[in-house]
């Protein structure tokens, strides 16, 4: 997805009536600091807004983007000329026997309160980068579970006030939600219920999980994790699926790496920007990467992979700053 630039001219007026409205603003703001990627330059307003109605103040002040932790966007070399808003409501808390968190949490935050209170379904989350607002956008998940199915309800914001979703109408499927073709509306809150576990049984899981996402992704990895979508196989051509490899089907799925490395993805490198020579779908910030590089070695392995296979390739990463 490629979140545009803003539709009116930033102006020192803007950041102080941002200020005014409660929110913490800083102007000029690299945004290098704020991608997991390192990337990207200087935003002329970041705000952020630590509670419901300053967001929502914020959002009928001025045209933005809205913007979690950056773990998942690449952010133009130039910058973004506009203002980029961030909701930082953290609060997680149980109520009735559901965890009601905001979307300024971290998932991993609300992955190690739910494994504290013996709560199963996201342990196996542990480690996934990002913002709960990201998560229920992107029904992140791994290991067969998504978070999508756990969610009761979610509170967001179409820009004017706060509104309510069921489970249902949030359409959760594979990595997608309405969020995600509603660009203008803004989550603030969900309301997850879990099923009873072992703490320590679901501890232990999680610490499994995070050694292996650790030696694949190491935390200091300057990275969004798996670029693109993997592929349902429901969803492609019956020649291709007869003709694919029995091992490479997994729950339904065919990981994008495999397509990747029969494209020979693996290693290649433009400028500080590396494709993992140990896993196809791993792009990395190797030292001064700049934005074009990481943008151009993306549509390059994508080409590869249509011309080969005729399959479009889908990027879970999200754009910023790109006019386009």
């Amino acid at each position: 997805m490629i979140l545009a630039l803003a539709s009116l001219p930033f102006s020192n007026e803007i950041a102080a009536e941002l200020h005014s409205l409660g929110l913490v603003v800083r102007e000029r703001a690299p945004l290098s600091e704020f991608t997991r990627f390192g990337i990207g330059g200087a935003v002329a307003v970041l705000a952020d807004a630590f509670d419901e109605a300053a967001l929502i103040a914020a959002l009928k002040a001025t045209p933005a983007v809205v913007l979690g932790e950056g773990s998942n966007v690449i952010a133009a070399d130039e910058g973004y000329p506009g203002v980029i808003l961030r909701y930082r409501g953290s609060k997680i808390e149980m109520d009735s026997g559901a965890i009601v968190c905001q979307t300024g949490a971290s998932l991993q935050a609300l992955v190690d309160f739910s494994i504290e209170r013996s709560l199963a379904g996201l342990h196996t989350m542990t480690r996934i980068p990002g913002w709960v607002g990201a998560a229920l956008y992107g029904n992140a998940g791994a290991y067969g579970n998504s978070i999508g199915p756990y969610v009761e309800s979610v509170r967001f914001t179409d820009g004017a006030e706060a509104r309510e979703f069921s489970n249902e109408e949030c359409e959760f499927r594979y990595r997608e939600s309405v969020f995600k073709r509603q660009k203008e509306w803004v989550l603030l809150s969900a309301r997850v219920r879990l099923p009873g576990g072992d703490a320590e049984a679901l501890r232990s899981r999680a610490d499994e999980i995070q050694r292996v996402r650790d030696a694949k992704y190491p935390p200091a990895m300057r990275c969004a994790g798996s670029i693109f979508k993997n592929l349902l196989v429901a969803e492609l051509p019956a020649e291709l699926v007869r003709a694919l490899p029995p091992k490479v089907v997994i729950e339904g799925k065919v990981p994008s790496a495999w397509f990747l490395e029969q494209v020979g993805a693996k290693g290649m490198r433009r400028g500080d920007i590396q494709i993992a020579d140990y896993h196809a779908n791993l792009i990395y910030n190797d030292g001064a990467g700049k934005a074009a590089d990481l943008v151009s070695l993306i549509a390059e392995v994508k080409a590869r992979v249509l011309e080969r296979f005729g399959l479009a390739l889908e990027e879970e990463v999200q754009y910023v700053g790109f006019d386009r």
